[in-house]
């Protein structure tokens, strides 16, 4: 497995940040792309480089070519996609969330285990060496042990079609509460005890803010917030004894500042230079191919379902539901 061939599925402006992460890495060829509309998929190859182009994504799955099918439609549309993938006997790496709701990541990981294929889903952040880093400073002793953890992210997107739409899966929680989710479960771990949650919805009747408390069974506290109306500092802020950690924006981590009980810094990480930070859940792919693994180490099945589970009960305390939960 010298080069390993990829294939998107989607061609939307996350598709797009893909292939410029292909196009800058080693060891994987930018070979296919499928849209629903055949133009639009040789558009798409044209520009950035891909060998073949698909009018249907059955077409591309049956491209025995294929190695690697990379799921960059909305949330609404992954379980579908995906299962089509693994259908055809295709590794998948899933766009997070990785589904709608809880019930169709668990299909979708009992038919991979059934049919010995790999499927992970693409949450960068699991993937990063900074993430990796985060936790052997905390693991050094240097803030003393940590208890409290706050993480937010929120960007003006509230106007996209795609988020505003209960059948689309839409909603703050599922794009960028995903996120402050994950940051909580790789710093403070899953023993979670007591959760408290409040969302401001659309007049669609998606969750366009929402502010989650995590109380943990040793005494640790997350308080993580989300929001698609307004652009926040993205911060992480992980604190312990005898001080704190900033992480500059959860959401691709660019610097990590160690500051001291006498709020003096005394080290500060950058984030290593990235293509675009999507390379790290490809390489980890390739490497699970590789060792024929049937998930990532960076972000087991578990994990994918725990998250998928937590955010649907959320959901359900909020009164947000998407067609996809009948």
């Amino acid at each position: 497995m010298d080069t390993v061939k990829i294939g998107i599925i989607g061609t939307g402006w996350i598709a797009e940040k893909m292939a410029i992460t292909l196009m800058g890495m080693k060891g994987v060829e930018a070979y296919a792309v499928a849209s629903r509309q055949l133009q639009t998929a040789r558009d798409f190859a044209e520009k950035w480089g891909f060998t073949r182009a698909y009018g249907s994504y059955e077409e591309m799955l049956a491209d025995e070519k294929v190695e690697l099918v990379y799921i960059a439609t909305p949330h609404s549309h992954h379980y579908e996609h995906a299962r089509m993938s693994l259908l055809h006997d295709k590794a998948v790496l899933c766009e997070k969330a990785f589904t709608s709701n809880a019930r169709q990541a668990e299909e979708l990981l009992n038919l991979a285990k059934e049919k010995n294929l790999f499927i992970t889903e693409a949450i960068w952040t699991r993937y990063m060496p900074l993430s990796q880093t985060i936790n052997e400073i905390i693991a050094s002793d240097i803030i003393g042990r940590p208890m409290t953890l706050s993480a937010n992210l929120g960007y003006p997107i509230g106007n996209r079609e795609r988020l505003r739409q209960p059948a689309l899966s839409g909603g703050a929680l599922l794009d960028l509460g995903v996120y402050t989710l994950n940051f909580a479960s790789m710093i403070f771990g899953t023993e979670i005890e007591n959760i408290a949650s409040t969302c401001i919805k659309t007049d669609t009747g998606v969750d366009a803010q929402n502010s989650i408390t995590l109380i943990f069974k040793d005494g640790k506290i997350a308080v993580l917030h989300s929001t698609m109306l307004s652009m926040t500092d993205r911060q992480g802020i992980i604190s312990g004894e005898k001080g704190h950690i900033i992480v500059e924006n959860i959401n691709n981590p660019q610097r990590v500042t160690v500051v001291t009980e006498d709020y003096q810094t005394i080290a500060v990480y950058n984030c290593p230079p990235q293509i675009t930070g999507y390379e790290y859940q490809v390489y980890a792919s390739i490497d699970a191919l590789k060792n024929r693994w049937l998930e990532s180490p960076f972000m087991p099945h578990a994990e994918t379902l725990r998250i998928m589970r937590l955010m649907d009960n959320l959901r359900k305390e909020w009164g947000v539901r998407y067609p996809s939960d009948e």
